[in-house]
């Protein structure tokens, strides 16, 4: 006579709980991942691969932030300049830190209508809402904060107020800098200076 099958004893992940073949098609693979490497390293190779880098990354790190000082004992040690932290995306791609600017552009709409939009003004500490409002009485025009194609925020002003915005941004927000204010003609940043 045949034996009895017996029962298959699967393992189940403990932060998804899926089988773990299943847990890269889970909510939170990025969390299963040193699970995996420790108790299946031959499912996921490639993960394997991975944590080895990200150590060698980080041990180089740490060389490069430990510097070979002179014997000399009177404190004024020579060491490298630090240098600028540099925040790195997943894929190993850098962000760039914004530059503080203020853009200023004139978007002609039906012929005649404009739309002065204004970005970049929260970068200098100024709400949006409060400059908004400021900006809609002192043109006696519709002003708001609208998302951008960059899903910024920035003021959209109704109509062509662009002449004498540079002035009013200046008087009103000193931390503003005249130098930081462009504009944008012909698909081109000039400086309003």
């Amino acid at each position: 006579m045949a034996d009895k099958p017996q029962p298959v004893r699967v393992v189940y992940c403990p932060v998804c709980s899926m089988p773990p073949e299943y847990c890269e098609f889970g909510p939170d693979f990025d969390k299963c991942k040193p699970w995996l490497i420790q108790n299946f390293p031959d499912l996921y190779p490639d993960l394997l691969k991975e944590a080895n880098e990200k150590d060698a990354d980080k041990v180089a790190d740490k060389l490069q932030g430990t510097g070979i000082s002179s014997g000399s004992s009177d404190g004024a040690a020579t060491s490298a300049p630090k240098q600028e932290e540099v925040k790195r995306l997943p894929g190993g791609k850098i962000k760039k830190k914004e530059k503080q600017e203020v853009v200023i552009e004139k978007v002609i709409r039906n012929k005649r209508k404009c739309i002065t939009t204004v970005k970049g003004l929260e970068l200098f500490g100024v709400k949006l809402s409060d400059a908004s409002k400021k900006l809609g009485k002192k043109f006696a025009t519709g002003a708001s904060v609208v998302k951008g194609p960059t899903e910024k925020d920035q003021i959209d002003v109704q109509g062509d107020i662009s002449y004498d915005i540079v002035e009013f941004i200046t008087d009103t927000w000193p931390d503003v800098p005249e130098s930081a204010i462009y504009f944008i003609e012909d698909g081109k940043k000039v400086p309003a200076a």
